[in-house]
């Protein structure tokens, strides 16, 4: 039996919709030590978030205006975070024929009134990101915070909105979806990733991240 929460579901929405939203995915407790991991690293470790990939990354705050710091398994709390999500590409693998090859993963950061406009996390042909996870770390949300994560359709029109409440996973098709984080009236925190197939060439992996 699997150790990964509410795996049916997820398993189930993604193969339906092509994206899934599950509360409660992360323990309270893991996601308390991951808040509070987050909080306490000193300000200067982290960079301001860029667009596009490898070679093609740019700074435009217009666009997007969170801070970010990726994960790595050398911290104790963010590798028990790491081994979780290759749970749950190994389980995607053997389940839905994925062939995800890795996953790599940032905090993210949005301070009060940061945002991150409408855009896509992969283009079709083009990048090796397949899948697309949020995992929220924000205690006691409310509508009013603002921050949501707002799906869209193929022809524009809202799918989800979604609240950052502690321990809820989003996860969806880096290719299919275009999506926005709405301007934020409170801190927020998140961790965002991607499981990635091997598009790689004399083992280089393509993009680097």
């Amino acid at each position: 039996m699997s150790a990964i929460p509410q795996l049916d579901h997820i398993l189930d929405s993604l193969s339906d919709k092509g994206y899934c939203i599950v509360p409660n995915f992360l323990a309270e407790s893991l996601s308390q030590q991951l808040y509070q991991h987050a909080q306490a690293i000193p300000e200067q470790y982290w960079n301001t978030a860029a667009i596009g990939r490898a070679t093609q990354q740019t700074v435009n705050t217009m666009v997007r205006n969170d801070r970010i710091l990726w994960l790595s398994a050398e911290q104790a709390v963010e590798n028990t975070y790491l081994k979780l999500m290759d749970e749950l590409r190994t389980e995607l693998n053997r389940q839905l024929f994925l062939g995800l090859f890795d996953y790599e993963c940032h905090f993210a950061h949005y301070p009060k009134g940061a945002f991150y406009k409408k855009h896509l996390d992969a283009f079709k042909g083009r990048s090796n990101r397949r899948l697309t996870t949020v995992m929220y770390l924000n205690e006691d949300w409310q509508e009013q915070h603002g921050g949501q994560l707002v799906i869209y359709g193929d022809r524009g029109e809202i799918l989800e909105q979604v609240t950052p409440e502690r321990g809820t996973l989003v996860v969806f098709l880096s290719e299919k979806f275009v999506h926005e984080v709405l301007p934020s009236h409170r801190d927020r925190l998140s961790i965002t990733g991607w499981f990635r197939i091997n598009a790689s060439i004399s083992g280089i992996v393509d993009p680097p991240r």
